[in-house]
């Protein structure tokens, strides 16, 4: 009886599917075998609709058949199938948790495929499966519903950003997690709009908002799911991305090679097509325009009030229940609002002193925190203790090199970001540690010390100041830091590229054999000598214009003490008395002053083109390197100064870096030591000889070997007669061997390829 009724509804299948091509070819001819088979769907429908749960197999079988029947069938004939949508609609909405397993997919993917044939938009679908997925307690159904709503949203920002869908979108998903925020029902806003960041169709400030809202929820999951997201959601996005375009490349020559010499068929004529068509896909992304895709902390509207929010209502507030791990992750999050947006967040600060020791748990990831927390505005006063007691409790002679060296790369990185905070006796200590046996401690302390070699030499004893920073506190280059200064309007080694205009242009004249420039005129100076306008405006207001200009002699000219003429410069004294040292300091002012108003005329006279921009940055990498090094030294410092500028200023601090050396400890294994030391070898390749070397770019190219090499694979026997002919040879069979040997050496070969 049961392999009857299987038979009976394979044939069933078969006679739908048959009948389904038919229409598909010629529907007005099969309007009435169709008209039968959607009556027949409407009578298993309404009997359906009367007992879901009591359904059996083969009522739900057929009925699942006749779905997919009309679906694919139900553009051909519109008006007989306009209200066939909306009862699947209502099947799913009312009766899902009752529905069988099979056919609650089958209903879900009609509805997506009605969706692609534009008989129902997508507004009403994602109304419908929206709130099944928050309600139902099938896995399996919130997976496949999850899945099919990601799709529907790719598919219609596909051409175009659909911005109507995407607010109605995303309104709905805001008002689920404002609505309770307690609930975990908000879990599926959070992973919806994760997932659509990551694939660049959502990169708004409204998701930012709704991941906003998830983290200042009540419930433990949407917490960690919103602030992982402003965390890690960008390096997700660019993983995503290199993903993509780091697909193989399609080598055209190598597949035209392969159609020129093997045989001609459909199946190579289509490889061929489909090659050509991902060439041209690829260049078409190519030359599209790179879209501007912020960061989500950048994209917040209110910074300051909602890292407020998330430090009194998660971290700070007694009533919280988020585990330490789970506060230290909002903390990562504050902190790199506060460091970014440079927010003003006092309480933040104080909070962290009574954490601050070495038999805390994660105390590196607080470290880093904090210094992550530390900008220029932030008061020293406030980092002063917070220093203090970093250096009491990690920085001594009786603590452990790994806790004493995380001490002193937390202090350095707070004082990179303020350096004010930093006493002169405290400095002058830690600097000691340099003489450490330890490597860690060592490097740290080096680290500190050429740090304030830089930002503040004269809190530095002598011998500790070093030859530039000592000689530029001798000529007055170096002036002190005032507290909230900031630079406005100026470029970062622009003098450099000042100076090396000018280099240029000298050398130039003098390939030329034209007159030397004065090295006190500006680079634009040429073109001012032909500005024709400041000589018609000066010829307009001369009264002699036409006329020779009396000029008297140096005799007749009286100096005078008046307010209107320009005093003489007074000579120094030969003793160098304080007038002639005031006069020096003021002669240096001057010469400074000049400087800066040449540096800030290039800046404001000349628009700096990519090729300026890229000579200003070696220039700069240049310079930030001591020439007097060794050459070896001098090549890892390039590379130590090339690193330190590709960090940006954006990323975070991660605890590693607050370790230091101390991550290679005697407790790692070899084999995390053998990984950790081969990081940077990825791209060396395993040695091989020439000929192996050469054999394998024959073979990624798709070449054939040469005969000779053929030969040295041929089985031995099929060359032991070739072997025995050479012994038999006669001594005038050899001499005609030989001299056709050396003929073909003359000639270039048997095809003779040399040149004339």
């Amino acid at each position: 009886m049961v392999k009857r009724k299987l038979a009976a509804l394979e044939k069933v299948d078969a006679d739908l599917t048959n009948l389904q091509f038919k229409i598909r070819r010629d529907p007005k001819s099969y309007e009435g075998e169709f008209a039968d088979q959607y009556g027949l769907y409407q009578s298993q429908k309404e009997i359906f609709q009367q007992a879901p749960a009591a359904a059996n197999d083969t009522s739900v079988t057929s009925l699942k058949d006749l779905i997919d029947f009309v679906t694919h069938v139900a553009d051909c004939y519109p008006k007989q199938t306009r209200d066939f949508p909306q009862d699947l609609l209502d099947i799913l909405r009312q009766h899902h948790n009752d529905l069988d397993g099979e056919l609650r997919e089958k209903i879900a993917g009609s509805l997506v495929l009605l969706r692609r044939k534009d008989i129902i938009d997508s507004s009403r679908l994602l109304d419908t499966l929206f709130p099944i997925l928050v309600s139902t307690r099938s896995k399996s159904l919130r997976a496949f519903l999850f899945q099919k709503i990601i799709s529907d949203l790719r598919t219609s920002n596909a051409n175009s950003t659909n911005h109507r869908l995407n607010r109605s979108v995303q309104k709905t998903l805001h008002e689920l997690l404002a609505s309770d925020r307690a609930s975990r029902k908000g879990l599926w806003a959070v992973r919806i709009t994760r997932e659509l960041w990551r694939r660049q169709l959502w990169t708004d400030a409204k998701a930012v908002e709704i991941m906003k809202e998830a983290a200042l929820a009540d419930n433990g999951k949407l917490i960690v799911g919103g602030v992982s997201f402003f965390l890690g959601g960008d390096q997700e996005r660019e993983e995503l991305q290199d993903e993509s375009s780091d697909e193989e490349a399609v080598d055209m020559g190598k597949i035209k090679h392969q159609m020129a010499t093997n045989k001609k068929n459909k199946k190579n004529k289509k490889m061929m097509d489909q090659a050509v068509a991902t060439v041209k896909r690829k260049e078409r992304k190519k030359r599209q325009p790179h879209p501007l895709n912020f960061s989500a902390l950048h994209l917040l509207h209110d910074a300051q009030s909602f890292a407020e929010d998330l430090f009194q209502k998660h971290v700070q507030s007694n009533k919280s229940r988020l585990s330490f791990e789970q506060k230290l992750l909002v903390l990562q999050l504050i902190s790199r609002l506060v460091g970014l947006h440079q927010l003003t967040l006092m309480n933040l600060y104080s909070w962290f002193l009574k954490y601050l020791t070495p038999r805390q748990q994660s105390v590196t990831s607080l470290l880093a925190s904090l210094a992550q927390a530390t900008h220029s505005l932030v008061p020293p006063d406030v980092l002063e203790p917070l220093i203090q007691k970093i250096a009491n409790e990690f920085v001594s002679e009786a603590a452990a090199g790994e806790i004493a060296s995380a001490g002193l790369n937390a202090i350095r990185e707070i004082c990179v970001r303020q350096p004010q905070a930093m006493n002169e006796t405290l400095l002058q200590d830690l600097v000691m540690y340099r003489k450490s046996k330890d490597k860690g401690v060592m490097m740290a302390a080096k680290g500190l010390l050429s740090l304030y070699r830089e930002v503040g030499a004269d809190m530095l004893k002598k011998r500790d100041r070093g030859k530039g920073a000592t000689m530029d506190l001798k000529s007055g280059e170096r002036r002190e830091q005032r507290f909230g200064e900031q630079p406005v309007g100026e470029i970062e080694g622009l003098e450099l590229l000042q100076k090396w205009k000018t280099e240029e242009q000298e050398r130039w004249r003098a390939e030329k054999g034209l007159p030397l420039l004065d090295r006190s005129q500006d680079v634009n100076d040429e073109e001012q000598e032909y500005d024709t306008d400041e000589w018609e405006v000066e010829g307009d207001n001369s009264d002699d214009s036409g006329g020779w200009i009396n000029v008297e002699s140096d005799k007749d000219i009286e100096l005078t003490d008046s307010d209107d003429e320009t005093p003489a410069v007074k000579k120094a004294k030969l003793d160098r008395s304080g007038e002639a040292e005031d006069e020096d300091k003021e002669n240096r002012d001057v010469k400074s002053q000049d400087a800066i108003e040449q540096i800030s005329n290039l800046a404001t006279s000349r628009i700096l083109t990519p090729a300026d921009l890229a000579k200003l940055k070696e220039l700069r990498l240049s310079a930030s390197i001591n020439q007097h090094l060794p050459k070896a030294q001098r090549k890892r410092a390039a590379q130590v100064a090339a690193a330190l500028q590709a960090r940006h200023a954006d990323d975070a601090l991660t605890a590693a870096e607050i370790e230091g050396l101390a991550s290679l400890s005697a407790k790692t294994s070899k084999a995390e030591k053998i990984s950790k030391a081969k990081e940077g070898q990825d791209d060396r390749k395993e040695h091989k000889s020439t000929q192996a070397l050469r054999k394998q770019k024959k073979e990624a190219e798709g070449k054939s070997t040469t005969n000779k090499e053929k030969a040295r694979k041929k089985n031995f026997l099929m060359t032991l007669g070739k072997g025995k002919a050479k012994n038999k040879r006669s001594l005038m069979d050899q001499r005609k061997v030989l001299r056709a040997h050396v003929e073909r050496g003359k000639k270039g070969g048997r095809r003779g390829n040399r040149g004339i």
